[in-house]
């Protein structure tokens, strides 16, 4: 069985470097030299849900801290690496087989009675996890993304781990079961659009899913169930929410944070289908995200915050961790920072601080800004990789007595997760293949109006 990967600082300083030395002479080198980078990198990440896993119950943490709760999103994110980690031979098959079905079994025999201190409802599960018993923690709602995002992730290691073995078989079975048990229709709370939330003490949260998100995922699911499907109305409803703007001679559908145009993409090959609002937009949900990297950098370079650091090279606005301070000196001017929020362009918020995995996981739609701008960060602030993988987020104005950067301290399972798949959809497309031939995503991107491209050569599936 291969080792996982050595953790020494060492070595993530010398590949640091290596990086960093691509803006230079070692150009030249061009795709091998870049290759090696991006698999020490996504095999890094791939090593957090490793280091990160409980073995009595097999979820994985929110992040590397000793007192993070489960995330139950992150358990979605690691069963969709762990194909990547089999084909890349980074751990052996039955392994991840068996950390695969540990957590699937988990999810099939939790509490779902929707008390305050189950594991879930409605097929539905609370977003943080306590990491020993799987109950709820933190009074969290009842998280519809998440839930889909884990969902996504058991379909993905379904499709990939087809062996006619009984440890596979029940890999399958389960993800079926786990999927076929969701009540999306529930979720739409007899509204126009699916709710984002709902707590045993309340009930539905006061708000649904509406303005373009990560959320398109969450929509195929929900109309591709064989169970409890909803209706084609509501994707459109859904996406008559949409707000298309021209922003810095861009059109595109926006959405500020990063990782808004990244997540479903890890699942879903967007690049040339077209729904609905797409097709009378003349794009596609791919080309809208390359569009989202373009305004990025054109917000870094006119900067209008005044920020350290920020350029052409210098960009990746989204979900992350910042400094935590509410307000510190900054060049002797006082600026509110935001902690663990998503940041966005152009309207905010905006408090200096970026993120490496999201400019990583944009090397499917601009893998040459992408990679230049990782050369700039790790040129300029090596210090932003620890622990052998890249921090959730780094803030030139907050520097300490040796001038080094204010980074985030620990890793974030969903940092990690997206370098591991979107790093595998620009090296060998491995996530998109697989679930091109998943008949959920392929029903339900029908349902909602898809077609064109590979979804056109694709038998099966209802259209709307």
């Amino acid at each position: 069985m291969p080792n996982t990967i050595d953790n020494s600082l060492a070595a993530a300083d010398a590949d640091t470097a290596a990086f960093a030395a691509r803006e230079g002479g070692a150009r030249q080198e061009g795709a091998a030299t870049d290759e090696a980078l991006l698999e020490r990198y996504q095999r890094a990440a791939f090593d957090y849900f490793v280091h990160n896993r409980n073995p009595a119950n097999g979820l994985y943490a929110d992040n590397s801290r000793d007192w993070s709760p489960i995330s139950i999103a992150v358990v979605g994110f690691a069963l969709s690496a762990y194909p990547v980690a089999v084909d890349r031979g980074w751990i052996a098959r039955e392994e991840a087989v068996e950390h695969c079905v540990a957590a699937l079994r988990f999810f099939r025999d939790s509490n779902q009675d929707g008390s305050p201190e189950s594991t879930g409802y409605k097929g539905f599960y609370f977003h943080f996890l306590d990491r020993d018993t799987g109950a709820r923690v933190w009074r969290c709602e009842l998280s519809m993304i998440d839930t889909a995002l884990l969902i996504v992730g058991a379909l993905m290691a379904g499709r990939y781990f087809d062996a006619d073995t009984p440890a596979e078989a029940e890999l399958r079975s389960i993800a079926d079961l786990l999927y076929r048990r969701v009540d999306w229709c529930w979720s739409q709370n007899g509204g126009e659009t699916i709710m984002q939330g709902w707590k045993p003490e309340c009930g539905f949260l006061h708000y649904g899913w509406e303005g373009y998100s990560e959320a398109i995922v969450l929509y195929v699911l929900a109309l591709g169930s064989p169970t409890h499907p909803i209706g084609v109305d509501c994707y459109r409803a859904w996406t008559r929410t949409y707000q298309w703007e021209n922003i810095y001679g861009h059109g595109f559908l926006y959405a500020g944070p990063l990782f808004i145009h990244q997540f479903s993409h890890a699942w879903i090959d967007f690049r040339g289908i077209q729904d609905r609002f797409m097709r009378e937009k003349g794009c596609d949900y791919f080309e809208n995200s390359r569009r989202a990297v373009h305004v990025q950098r054109a917000y870094a370079c006119i900067n209008p915050r005044g920020h350290a650091g920020y350029d052409e090279d210098c960009w990746g606005f989204s979900a992350c961790e910042g400094p935590t301070d509410e307000v510190q000196a900054v060049d002797a001017e006082p600026r509110h920072l935001f902690g663990y929020a998503a940041r966005g362009v152009p309207y905010g918020p905006d408090d200096g601080t970026l993120s490496p995995p999201a400019v990583l996981a944009c090397l499917p739609f601009t893998p040459d800004l992408a990679l230049e701008a990782l050369a700039t960060m790790c040129r300029r602030h090596p210090e932003i990789v620890h622990e052998n993988g890249f921090t959730s987020g780094f803030n030139a104005d907050l520097r300490d007595g040796e001038g080094k950067v204010w980074v985030s301290p620990g890793l974030f399972g969903l940092d990690q997760g997206i370098i591991v798949l979107m790093v595998e959809n620009h090296r060998s497309g491995l996530p998109w293949r697989l679930m091109r031939g998943c008949r959920p995503i392929v029903d339900g991107l029908r349902r909602a109006s898809f077609d064109g491209g590979w979804l056109d050569a694709t038998p099966g599936g209802e259209k709307a």
